[in-house]
């Protein structure tokens, strides 16, 4: 007699979430930043470049996503084409650190990346730094004048990018690098140019950007929200192909956290790096476009910091799970600017400590409702 079914223990299947599951890890390696600018089909367009099979892309990446593993899925924005935009570096007293930090993080929708910094050259005043968009007719002075009044800050610097010379952020891809490991070629240059656009242009584009919840993960992404902006299939999948031209669309990609643990209890990454360099007048072009083709680079831009920053108009930012990894990372950048015949007049690491990081809202429907709420002039 066979024995009763009860009899046996079934083991529940799951679906591995860590990044570091090797099926798991292909898909990151090509979703986190390979996708560059719209695609009709993302997902089967990682299916293609990991060698994974559709349905196990899906599944995988919505398992990630329900287990906070992937924070995020959403087609991303060169929201520096569509918004004013800089890198903020806030003066705070230490006693209203914390709560500055907690009021941009959950009350303004403008500040994306909110970081606590250290850095290796002693004590700053400026620990708090944030990224800011503000949309087109707005202005930045003033947004950043309402959260001192909000926050206790007491000075800001804005940081506008001047030129871009690396955007994307793959953190499995870049796992095992070695310092000095680079392109063949220059980095590209990315021009900062505001892009205006209409309302139909904003409602579809609102509709493109919105993050995927789990089960809107389908061969077919963009019917639903074609659906959602009002309009036919082939003309949002046009226009969406219109804002890829005008530069306007970054890449999809699935996020994962930077440093806080997952649930699993792993860290994608410890660190968080923002390399400054103080590099002579003219020269800018050339050292970030020789900063920005090293690997381990995911942001490379020329912002001019000023005298408050000794002169630096180079940052770049590098994530990993060595502090001194990445510091000979640095070392190598720094060695290849002096063979390049770029000098460096000073540098400098901010390390990132407690950090959030959220897409910033960039819709000026989005930002007069915040004003009219929160009764800014």
């Amino acid at each position: 007699m066979p024995p009763a079914l009860d009899s046996f223990k079934f083991a529940r299947v799951t679906t591995p979430v860590t990044p570091s599951d090797p099926i798991n890890a292909r898909i990151l390696a090509i979703s986190e930043d390979r996708l560059q600018g719209f695609q009709p089909d993302p997902l089967g367009e990682i299916s293609r470049q990991s060698g994974v099979e559709l349905p196990a892309v899906i599944e995988r990446i919505q398992a990630m996503l329900r287990a906070g593993t992937i924070r995020r899925v959403r087609q991303t924005l060169l929201a520096t084409n569509l918004a004013q935009g800089a890198l903020v570096a806030w003066q705070v007293p230490e006693d209203k650190l914390t709560a500055a930090f907690d009021w941009m993080f959950q009350r303004d929708p403008f500040s994306g990346h909110v970081v606590i910094r250290t850095t290796d050259a002693g004590k700053t005043k400026y620990r708090l730094w944030t990224t800011l968009k503000v949309p087109q007719g707005f202005s930045l002075t003033t947004h950043c004048e309402f959260l001192c009044r909000q926050t206790g800050a007491e000075r800001f610097v804005l940081l506008p990018a001047k030129k871009l010379f690396a955007l994307g952020v793959g953190h499995v891809r870049r796992r095992g690098l070695e310092p000095g490991s680079r392109a063949e070629v220059l980095a590209d240059i990315q021009d900062v140019a505001v892009v205006e656009l209409t309302e139909l242009e904003w409602r579809i584009l609102e509709a493109l950007k919105r993050e995927f919840m789990p089960a809107e993960l389908a061969p077919d992404l963009w019917t639903a929200r074609a659906r959602d902006a009002g309009v036919p299939l082939d003309q949002f999948l046009a226009m969406a192909a219109d804002f890829n031209r005008r530069k306007i669309i970054g890449r999809f990609s699935t996020f994962l956290e930077h440093v806080k643990p997952l649930t699993t209890g792993e860290q994608v990454t410890r660190y968080n790096a923002l390399f400054h360099w103080a590099v002579p007048a003219g020269r800018e072009i050339d050292a970030g476009r020789e900063v920005g083709r090293h690997h381990i680079m995911t942001h490379a831009y020329w912002r001019e910091a000023g005298p408050e920053f000794h002169g630096v108009n180079i940052m770049g930012v590098a994530h990993g799970t060595d502090k001194q990894v990445l510091l000979a990372h640095k070392a190598a950048i720094d060695r290849h600017l002096e063979e390049a015949g770029i000098a460096v007049n000073y540098t400098n690491v901010f390390w990132g400590g407690r950090s959030e990081i959220k897409p910033s809202e960039i819709s000026p429907l989005a930002y007069r409702k915040w004003l009219d709420e929160n009764r800014v002039a």
